[in-house]
């Protein structure tokens, strides 16, 4: 299967509370979107030092990540955002990978977007279709 690319709108989730409550105008909430490589082996939301601060996001962590080489590389984790793939939406933490130059959307922001790849389209789909389901227990 060849690599998979998907545009998603990333968003400071403490500004689109800020914004649902009043506290600022639509204006001032941080966004971008980006292609994002979809990989179904990494766990997190993936992005580089330029985005976290596009961005404005908060650090709240610092820890060692294993990338794809199988090196173990520190890294800075941020609060929360908001991933948006067409009419759905989700919020994780972001792992800051100060160098990457692609984003990289994994697993668990997938599973909150309820999504899975099609192989044989090379595209994302919805777990259950067009209609967003989310098991709770």
């Amino acid at each position: 299967m060849g690599a998979v690319f998907t545009e998603i709108t990333l968003k400071n989730a403490r500004d689109a509370g800020n914004l649902a409550v009043g506290l600022i105008n639509g204006q001032d909430v941080h966004e971008t979107t980006v292609q994002a490589i979809v990989d179904t082996g990494a766990m997190s939301l993936v992005i580089n030092e330029e985005t976290r601060q596009k961005l404005a996001l908060n650090i709240q962590d610092e820890r060692f990540v294993r990338v794809a080489s199988g090196d173990r590389v520190p890294c800075k984790v941020t609060e929360a955002v908001e991933v948006h793939w067409k009419d759905r939406q989700t919020a994780c933490e972001a792992v800051v990978l100060t160098n990457a130059k692609t984003i990289l959307l994994g697993a668990i922001p997938l599973e909150g977007l309820d999504l899975m790849v099609n192989p044989v389209a090379q595209e994302l789909v919805g777990v259950h279709g067009d209609k967003v389901e989310v098991l709770v227990l």
